[in-house]
């Protein structure tokens, strides 16, 4: 099928209409207001609600708050976590604590930044910082490990003090109430 086509007049073969068209947006876009931001130096304000990267927190004693439940790494939907439980026998320094995770990453590469591990976590041990600068050399750089993740998430103030033994009155007396 041939497509018929008007021919150009004198001013289109030209082509000054639109050099002239192409100046004026250039122009138009030259005196308005900056907004490129100099990212190095400028920073931009997070929003409240803005779901960056997850890390793992620490309680006020210094102690990782993940009992390794794995429930982060089983609702994970990219399945960007890997946890590697302890063995059988429990780790004397985790004081109350069953268990802790010997191996924790996550791949900063495959995570949507979705929040269900942080939704999930019964120990709130997992939280989405406001972090949006991820950078790294290669990919191996991009797998925070334990370490990494702790030193990142920081200290997490909590009035729930799991690592503290109570004695087995107190902590009736608490789980059951009596009236008065």
């Amino acid at each position: 099928m041939i497509v018929s086509r008007k021919p150009l007049s004198f001013w289109e073969r030209l082509y000054l209409p639109a050099i002239w068209g192409g100046f004026k947006v250039t122009l138009r876009h030259f005196f308005r207001k900056k907004v490129t931001m100099q990212y190095p130096e400028e920073r931009w304000v997070v929003p409240p609600g803005y779901r960056g990267a997850p890390y793992l927190v620490r309680d006020q004693a210094g102690r990782t708050k993940c009992v390794s439940c794995q429930l982060c790494e089983f609702i994970c939907p990219p399945k960007a976590i890997k946890i590697v439980p302890p063995g059988p026998a429990p780790d004397p320094s985790t004081g109350n604590v069953e268990k802790r995770p010997r191996e924790f990453e996550i791949n900063m590469l495959r995570c949507i930044f979705c929040g269900f591990c942080q939704e999930v976590c019964p120990e709130e041990a997992i939280f989405l910082m406001q972090d949006y600068s991820l950078v790294g050399r290669n990919r191996t750089e991009m797998v925070y490990d334990l370490d990494r993740l702790l030193a990142l998430g920081g200290v997490h103030q909590d009035s729930i003090r799991k690592w503290q033994q109570k004695g087995r009155e107190a902590a009736a007396q608490e789980a059951f109430p009596t009236q008065p």
